[in-house]
């Protein structure tokens, strides 16, 4: 290995994608979600402490002056590490990179359980400032169904664990999680969990369903029903609606939504939100499809490019064609082509 070579996991959210990215894991301790292919075949482990130091020098000699003010520690979940190896890690990322003012890391609520408050409290006092939660949902039905390993107790109480230590906290959420089975339920409950938790924001996700996957075996075998785009616009209509107690930020930043301009601030935005929502309800059933197919094929990013005839056109011409050839089947065309944003 030179000075210059350092590890990268496959993954990061949207948002680090300027971020310093130092690799502390390989893989996921859990490994066992019905919906994720991201780990497969991969064993996960814990990188000696050594090699991601290494790691850490190898990228500050790679970018030279150039500064950070955020780190990532890939892939699925540093809480595992030993607490004194993680704090370690950490300084030595503050020794090397004195400007970071965040470094994050996704933790699975088993690993950060297995913590004392006071760990945590040392964790971030060290520089590990912001959680990303994968909680996808809060209805224990469909975490149970989705083979996620955790439920909504253990969510919960992670979460008041990194919130005690002084951690900002991002939480995921996935819309058509439930499928149509338990699509009130999805909804109800995990709006109910996000107002205990009160995030600092809250990402949202659309289902796509990827081949291959347990959860693709369930629709195959009609045990689970995919929610169409307007179904899931309805689930986070209804999710939006039931948030009374977040004060954080709320964001649609996945290309894979469809109203990607659901963005801003809970509770000021919300008002503004449903009313987007709203907008698109209101339109003609041909002006609701002209505008999915639109973001499926990459012409519109927000309702407002609608505005634009060429555009509008362009995508009218290829619906028509689409609804010649499968005039019964539009929802699974557009079930196809989230699919490939995958």
């Amino acid at each position: 290995m030179t000075q210059y070579q350092f590890q990268q996991g496959p993954i990061r959210p949207p948002s680090e994608a300027d971020s310093l990215l130092i690799r502390t894991t390989q893989g996921c301790p859990w490994n066992k979600c019905k919906f994720c292919t991201l780990f497969e075949g991969m064993e996960f482990a814990i990188r000696p402490v050594e090699e991601i130091k290494k790691d850490i020098w190898a990228a500050k000699a790679f970018y030279k002056n150039r500064k950070f003010e955020t780190c990532f520690l890939q892939d699925g979940d540093s809480f595992t590490m030993d607490t004194e190896d993680l704090l370690d890690v950490l300084n030595t990322l503050k020794q090397a990179f004195p400007e970071l003012k965040q470094i994050s890391s996704y933790g699975r609520a088993q690993s950060m359980t297995k913590k004392s408050p006071e760990e945590m409290k040392a964790i971030c006092d060290a520089g590990l400032n912001m959680l990303y939660c994968g909680m996808e949902s809060g209805s224990i039905d469909v975490l149970k169904l989705m083979k996620k390993g955790i439920t909504p107790k253990s969510i919960l109480k992670s979460t008041e664990f990194a919130k005690q230590a002084g951690m900002k906290m991002m939480t995921f959420i996935i819309l058509g999680l439930g499928g149509k089975e338990y699509s009130a339920q999805h909804v109800e409950e995990t709006a109910a969990l996000l107002n205990q938790i009160n995030p600092d924001e809250i990402r949202i996700l659309s289902l796509a369903v990827k081949p291959g996957t347990e959860l693709d075996e369930l629709v195959q075998n009609g045990e689970f029903t995919p929610l169409s785009e307007r179904e899931m616009l309805e689930e986070q209509y209804q999710l939006i609606s039931k948030l009374n107690s977040v004060t954080g930020n709320y964001g649609n930043y996945q290309g894979i939504n469809l109203l990607m301009e659901l963005n801003g601030q809970l509770p000021e935005d919300k008002a503004k939100f449903l009313a987007t929502i709203d907008r698109f309800n209101m339109m003609s059933e041909n002006d609701q499809n002209n505008f999915i197919l639109g973001r499926r094929i990459h012409y519109y990013a927000a309702l407002k490019d609608m505005d634009n005839q060429l555009m509008y056109d362009s995508v009218q011409r290829e619906l028509n064609r689409i609804q010649k050839q499968n005039a019964d089947e539009l929802d699974n065309v557009f079930y196809q082509l989230r699919q490939r944003m995958i």
